[in-house]
Order: C-alpha cells, then structure tokens, then sequence
C-alpha cells in the first residue's frame, strides 16, 4: 500500500530514516511526487500514532522493524480500502478520512476489523475479507 512504500521510499531517497516534518512531507510530496501534502501529513499523523514513526523533539525517526510488520498487515487493509473505494466510487482518501471518523466509535480496535465493519456499515459485501481478519 502507498503507506509504507511512501516512508520506504523517502528512506531510500534520503539515505537515512531521521527527517524533521518538514522534511519528510517534502520528500514525499515534492521530490518522491508520491501524494499530495494532506495526504502526506495524514500519513505522519497516523505513522506516529501506530509507533512507526517515533517522534524526538523535532525529528522523526522511521522505526524500520516496524515498517517491516506494518507492511503485511497494509496488504490486507490496503486491499480493503481499496474495494471499498472501488464499490462507493470514491478516492481512496475519501474513505480513508471517512474511515479514521468511523473508528472514533471503536478506539484501539485493529485498522482491519474496523475497515471491515465500515465495509459493513456501507452495505458491501465483506464475506472475502473474513478469513483474513485475525480476531
């Protein structure tokens, strides 16, 4: 998913996973052209959040060994977001904002069940994602 290829890549283009904010939002949005701006700082927000981003003072280190287990677990999210948008006919980023306001209802419960009870939510057909969900 562009989560994680996104800090992978600004990783790779810099040469070293420590960025100001600054920083990393325009490497990945001027020089990587991977995203636009809000979506760039939404995936900070979020990285932070999930401790793949540790946050010092005003630097950002990527924690690489938690980009590793984030990138299997965004395969099956990803893919989710992605039908999702895909049967409401909306970007990606529309679902991912209307998504981080439906977990409001939920708190720590994992992305996936929550972007499968969304689904739901939405009346779609989620029965392919059940047995990739670990409950």
């Amino acid at each position: 998913m562009r989560f994680v290829e996104a800090l992978r890549h600004a990783i790779l283009y810099k040469g070293s996973n420590e960025f100001s904010k600054p920083e990393l939002i325009g490497t990945i949005v001027l020089k990587l052209r991977l995203m636009d701006y809000n979506e760039a700082k939404i995936l900070i927000e979020e990285a932070i959040k999930r401790g793949i981003i540790e946050q010092k003072g005003e630097k950002l280190i990527i924690r690489e060994d938690f980009l590793k287990e984030e990138e299997t677990r965004e395969d099956v999210f990803g893919e989710m977001v992605d039908y999702i948008a895909k049967k409401l006919g909306w970007s990606h980023l529309e679902v991912l904002e209307d998504l981080e306001k439906f977990s409001e209802r939920y708190g720590d419960l994992d992305k996936k069940i929550i972007a499968y009870l969304y689904g739901l939510d939405k009346g779609i057909d989620m029965s392919k994602f059940k047995d990739k969900l670990e409950v």
